[in-house]
């Protein structure tokens, strides 16, 4: 069954990424950033996509021809971000940044009237942030599309932190996707102990209303929060290339099956089974969704008691 998502996304980066090719350097450039992986990763696994975003200055005008899905844009003075990252040792060195700028009053209002259409129309919208430290629009506006989008009808997944995550949360969202990190950093959970990490998802289920508050541990398993009732999530073991990007396209599976009319239970397992693939390969939001799919049969939900 196809579906549709839509992808909040307001400011997208410009990626540059200098690896080594046959002792030489191999210089690749893409579009970048949460919702652009996500977004990727929903089209991927068969559901139709529509990526939300502003786009303005050099960087913005080069991303428009690299985002590769289905792109409502806002053009905006405010120029997109970037990054050149080094990776010819192997590592991931930063070599220069440049973050997003913020957005005006009047741009704001028409990106968020433009994911709001889109998102009724779409059933289902993933909020997803820009880069950790940019601000082009205000948290504020996270709570307004949780609220106005659910409110109406649409399952709203985010996949947010700090004050995004906080926002969010007050304007009842669907489903709630946090890293163990992020739980621990925003003050949700004491340590990374399963233990407090399962009082953190009751609190985040409490204060926000989700139905489904789930959790990525790196490379242990995902704790998920489905109903009242607590999950490990088991994936068949894969060898990883690059560990970035993985609890976003988790994020990705869960979306896409909630749109193709899958349980939540499904949906994760089809998000645990997206993130697995994605750390295999070295682009992120990337993978096969036959692959993912066939891994999908391979990941159990095993019930935990947190009591």
């Amino acid at each position: 069954m196809t579906g549709r998502v839509v992808v909040f996304a307001p400011s997208p980066e410009l990626t540059v990424t200098v690896e080594e090719l046959d002792g030489a350097p191999d210089i690749h450039v893409h579009a970048g950033g949460q919702g652009v992986w996500q977004s990727r990763m929903i089209e991927s696994l068969g559901s139709e996509v529509v990526l939300c975003a502003a786009l303005g200055g050099e960087t913005g005008h080069v991303l428009r021809h690299l985002i590769g899905v289905e792109l409502k844009a806002r053009e905006v003075a405010a120029r997109n971000g970037g990054y050149v990252h080094d990776r010819r040792d192997g590592g991931r060195d930063q070599v220069v940044r440049m973050p997003a700028d913020a957005l005006t009053r009047h741009e704001l209002d028409d990106l968020y009237e433009m994911t709001l259409v889109e998102g009724l129309n779409a059933g289902v919208a993933v909020l997803s942030g820009p880069a950790e430290h940019d601000e082009p629009v205000p948290d504020s506006v996270y709570e307004r599309l949780t609220r106005d989008l659910g409110g109406n009808g649409c399952q709203v997944v985010v996949d947010l932190s700090g004050g995004r995550l906080a926002a969010a949360m007050e304007g009842g969202p669907a489903v709630v996707k946090v890293s163990h990190t992020e739980l621990t950093s925003d003050g949700y959970a004491k340590s990374d102990d399963l233990a407090d990490l399962a009082e953190g998802c009751r609190e985040i289920a409490t204060k926000s209303g989700a139905r489904a508050v789930v959790v990525s541990r790196a490379a242990e398993e995902t704790l998920a929060l489905i109903e009242g009732s607590f999950y490990l999530v088991e994936v068949p073991a894969l060898s990883p290339v690059d560990t970035r990007g993985g609890g976003d396209s988790m994020t990705a599976g869960l979306a896409a099956g909630l749109s193709q009319g899958r349980s939540l239970e499904e949906s994760l397992r089809l998000g645990a089974a997206a993130g697995a693939v994605n750390i295999t390969r070295h682009g992120l939001g990337t993978g096969s969704g036959d692959v993912v799919r066939e891994l999908t049969e391979r990941v159990t939900l095993k019930p935990w008691n947190a009591a």
